[in-house]
């Protein structure tokens, strides 16, 4: 190529050429020196804001309190004509830093700002109740399988960030480091870019100056748009022109971009207390890659063929950390033609969540509601720990989900690693036990402890143990249930349900899918709690219910069936809010375990949404909280 031949050059201080578009965006990361001679310069290349119609595969962003410029911010400076000696230069093509072999750029911390953190901190506690599936057995009676509850419920939160106000970045929080993975294949042209953008936006504008972000997009290949960042103002701005700039194009390489996500993650130089990655797509992988070599190449057969496979190396590519905190990936699949069973292996190996976007506005809220949870962090590292009391006590198993639990060989002890928990977040664990005969008034079974981490005040918390005692008296007229009891049991019989209706459908058996479905249903419903008019039961109905809808052939199943199911798998196996969009009324459909602090983020984004859009768009279904809670006994 010649020299300037179809393209703006841009000639530097130190007589240096170079093509306007490229140095312009190495300019916008944050280089201002030459490439070629290192010299700093004075005056830097600049490009106007956008007065046209910005063409499909771009979109403007739509700050949050921010300066808006038609949708694109200012940053620098307008520059002055560089006079040019007439002599011909080597022109450079520049590309953002993604070809570096290291990524420890990362922005340092502001350790002014996390000592203010650190004092601003106050000493707040998780809650434990436990309760026993009977209060009273005869003294005469021996239980071979007895249900006890331990619920944990996590502390408020201290504050919000509020939009673009730096004067109290994150007061009574832990800072965040945030790494976006996007989808930016050719399938994601037109508006779901834009609506893309705009989520990315949102993020950007709610995130704090200690908070810090980096920004991965993947199509063929992937790119780093930008090392981790504090969210300053200056860093907002230069965020959203870098998100602004995105353009979509190629196939989907999925592992390539969380082989990126991952690298930022693991190389980086300063650690804020929380860390998590997003990742977002809408199609299906046309590449793999081997954990071995780090090779990627084409799909020679069709993907779903090698779904387990895939999945096995995508999980080989998530973030390694030296110590005991996993990074959860938080995984959103986004419309009909993602690959939702990879996407629901990577988020639950890695210990985050799976969400389903089925409608392009809905992107934001999904977003907003995982935000809402990151930034409100109150507990870290959690593990439950359980004893037996009694000589003759002991454990038969425990139920949590897809949390880690053991049980000691004596059959005596036990634990449960929850990791971290968000404020007023609430986990319910099902334990199983023997009950020995009485002798006295009451009989000691267990105790139950906790210890974590409290990110903000960085100290270790040990919570007083608890201890669980059953009545003992010589008789027992009517035995009642614990509703809190029956209703946890109905959870999770629920989950093992959805997943062996899963499993019936990808056989093709979907009438014995929907089957199981409507068993569980009427079992629900007629359990104590279901009969008392139980909110999380009238929930799961109508969450089965929703299910069987999308069980009904073979064909809506592939569309937004299997995502569904997986969803719902997910959340109710963390106990914790996954998006999942639907046509069920958001009165009576589950979308559990959402905290204030999502619901809050979510409104915000939905304020926003409807602010800036003539025609109101459809709103994702938010997450209920149920009303009832269990009592301490």
């Amino acid at each position: 190529m010649k020299p300037g031949q179809g393209h703006a050059l841009f000639t530097a201080e130190c007589s240096h050429t170079f093509h306007f578009h490229c140095i312009s965006a190495n300019v916008k990361h944050g280089s201002n020196n030459c490439p070629v001679c290192r010299t700093e310069w004075k005056e830097l290349p600049f490009r106007g804001p956008l007065v046209a119609a910005i063409p499909q595969g771009s979109a403007r962003i739509n700050p949050v309190n921010g300066q808006q410029n038609g949708g694109h911010m200012t940053l620098l400076r307008p520059l002055p004509r560089a006079r040019s000696s007439g002599r011909l230069h080597h022109v450079t093509c520049l590309l953002p830093d993604t070809d570096r072999s290291v990524f420890n750029d990362d922005e340092p911390l502001d350790l002014c700002e996390a000592t203010e953190d650190h004092q601003q901190g106050c000493s707040r506690t998780v809650e434990i109740t436990t309760h026993p599936e009977f209060t009273e057995i005869p003294e005469s009676t021996s239980e071979r399988s007895f249900t006890v509850l331990i619920h944990l419920k996590a502390p408020l939160a201290q504050s919000l960030h509020v939009p673009g106000d730096d004067s109290s970045p994150n007061t009574g929080r832990a800072p965040v480091d945030l790494i976006t993975v996007l989808d930016v294949s050719g399938s994601m042209a037109g508006t779901k870019l834009a609506l893309l953008k705009r989520a990315m936006g949102f993020v950007i504008q709610n995130l704090g100056s200690s908070d810090r972000l980096s920004v991965i997009a993947f199509s063929s290949s992937a790119r780093r748009l930008f090392p981790l960042r504090r969210m300053t103002e200056s860093g907002r701005k230069q965020s959203l022109l870098a998100v602004n700039s995105l353009t979509s194009n190629g196939g989907t390489n999925i592992a390539e971009g969380l082989r990126k996500g991952s690298k930022v993650i693991e190389e980086r130089q300063a650690k804020n207390p929380v860390c998590s990655i997003i990742l977002l797509s809408d199609g299906q992988d046309t590449y793999t890659v081997s954990p071995s070599t780090g090779a990627h190449k084409p799909f020679t057969v069709s993907p779903t063929a090698s779904a387990q496979k895939a999945s096995a190396e995508y999980c080989a590519l998530l973030p390694s950390t030296n110590g005991s905190q996993q990074v959860p990936v938080h995984v959103f699949g986004f419309g009909a033609d993602h690959d939702a069973v990879s996407l629901h292996s990577i988020s639950q190996t890695s210990g985050g969540t799976f969400s389903f976007i089925e409608t392009e506005a809905t992107i934001q809220d999904a977003f907003a509601q995982c935000i809402g949870g990151l930034l409100s962090v109150v507990a870290q590292d959690l593990r439950v720990k359980v004893e037996s009391v009694h000589p003759d006590v002991h454990f038969g198993s425990i139920r949590s989900g897809s949390y880690s639990s053991r049980i000691a060989d004596d059959k005596r002890n036990g634990s449960i690693d929850v990791g971290d928990l968000y404020a007023e977040e609430e986990r319910d664990f099902l334990m199983t036990l023997n009950v020995p005969q009485g002798c006295g008034d009451e009989t000691a079974l267990l105790k139950v402890g906790c210890v974590y981490k409290d990110p903000l005040m960085k100290e270790t918390i040990n919570m007083a143990e608890v201890q669980v005692k059953i009545s003992r008296p010589a008789f027992v007229s009517v035995q009642t249930v614990s509703i809190q009891v029956d209703r946890q049991k109905n959870r999770l019989h629920a989950a093992e349900v959805m997943a062996a209706a899963r499993f019936s459908a990808e056989r093709g058996e979907l009438a014995h899918a929907v089957s199981l479905l409507e068993d569980c249903r009427r079992m629900i419903m007629g359990s104590a709690s279901g009969q008392s008019g139980d909110r999380l039961c009238q929930s799961l109905d109508a969450e089965l219910k929703e299910m069987q809808e999308r069980m009904a052939s073979r064909q809506r199943y592939e569309a937004s069936g299997r995502a569904y199911v997986l969803s719902g798998l997910s959340s109710h196996s963390w106990q914790r809010a996954t998006a999942r969009g639907d046509s069920t009324d958001s009165e009576s459909l589950i979308q559990a375990y959402q905290t204030t602090s999502m619901v809050d983020m979510v409104l915000r984004s939905q304020t926003l949404t409807r602010s800036s859009t003539p025609k109101q768009t459809p709103q994702m279904r938010h997450a209920k909280s149920f009303p009832a809670r269990p009592q301490p006994r």
